[in-house]
This record gives C-alpha cells, structure tokens and sequence, in this order.
C-alpha cells in the first residue's frame, strides 16, 4: 500500500479534478446571462443565483461575479443571504457526496491533520477549484461534521460579505467595471494568506539546530 504522504496526494489530485475536467470540457457556464433572464422577478432572480453558487461545487460557474450580481440586484441583506446560502448548500452537497462516494475506500483513505485542513477550508473560500477540492477532500477523508460546517459557514459569511457589500454598493452606482474586478481579486489575497499560513507551518516544522 502506498505511504501516507503518497495517499493524500492522490486524493488531494483526484479532489482538484472534479471542478477542474468539467471547466477542461464544457468551459465556463454563462452565469450572468441566465442571472440576466431572471432580472425582472426579485424572487427568480435570488433563486437562480443561489443555485448557481449551489452547483458551483461541481461545475465551472464564475462565482464571485454572480454574488456580485445578486448584491447589486437584491440589496445587501438579501444578496448576503441569497450568496451564503447558495455557498453553504454547495459545500455540503460536495462534502456529503464525496463521502458517499468514498465509503468503500474508507480504509485506505490517509487521516489529514484536522486543524490545518479546517483553516484550508476557510482561506480557499474565494480560491476558484481550490474551495470545491477542499469540500470534496473533507468529506473523502470523513473530516467531523460539526468543524467543517463551522469553518465553511464563516469562510462562506466572509465571502458573502465582501460580494454583496460589492455589488450593493458599486454595481447600481454605475460602477459596474470597479464592481466586477473586485471581487476577482480576492483569489489573489485569499491565496496569499494561503502561502503565508503554509510557510509558518513548514517553519515550525523545521527541526531547530
């Protein structure tokens, strides 16, 4: 059998591969055109965003511009929800089918130490793949529940935050070009804390001399 470390590199591989082979195959799904067709009814136009963040677990849909979009369409308040719940729902349905899927692999799945993985759960919220590989890596690995939920829930509110306070504020003020880049770069910073928080750990892991 492999080593732990071979193991829970190939899970950590076949996780990025899911969100990725549908985006290799099919491209980016056009979220702001079937938001678009939904403008009219306040109600519609939630819904259909809070599934297209649903089902962003599994296939390419540009995220951050649709939670911008609901944000500029429905208010902060609604938009923050809309956003949050479309985010949660995904994560859970990732989680709960990865772990499905490998039940039968239970014994040769690799433990991932649980407090790094939760703070890789919270930081890759707006990394694109990287949120979905990690919701599909924590219910492979059987991660506990209750911290999962936890460190989605407020990595979710964050993001949510950041794009409906966007879009409320920029998109219906005409800022429409500012509104959109925005939330586009916060893969940038979220990656950065990543690498930082990476780097801390290799360091406390070096031995001292």
């Amino acid at each position: 059998m492999p080593g732990i470390k071979t193991r829970r590199s190939l899970v950590i591989i076949a996780a990025l591969l899911i969100p990725i082979l549908p985006f290799v195959i099919i491209g980016e799904l056009p979220g702001e055109k079937w938001l678009s067709s939904a403008d009219e009814n306040a109600l519609l136009f939630g819904l259909t965003g809070s599934g297209l963040l649903t089902i962003d677990i599994l296939l390419p849909v540009p995220s951050s511009i649709v939670g911008t979009l609901l944000g500029a369409r429905l208010g902060f308040w609604t938009g923050l929800v809309s956003i949050w719940t479309g985010l949660m729902v995904g994560n859970l349905l990732g989680y709960a089918l990865a772990r499905f899927a490998a039940s039968s692999l239970r014994s040769w799945l690799p433990e991932f130490p649980a407090a790094t993985t939760l703070a890789f759960v919270f930081l890759s919220r707006p990394v694109p793949i990287v949120a979905e590989a990690m919701a599909l890596t924590a219910g492979a690995t059987r991660m506990a529940m209750l911290p999962y939920v936890a460190a989605c829930a407020s990595g979710n509110l964050i993001y949510a935050l950041v794009l409906a306070g966007n879009g409320a504020a920029l998109v219906p003020n005409a800022f429409v070009g500012p509104g959109l880049i925005v939330p586009m770069l916060l893969p940038v910073f979220a990656w950065a804390a990543w690498q930082r928080l990476a780097k801390r750990k290799n360091s406390a892991s070096e031995p001292s001399p």
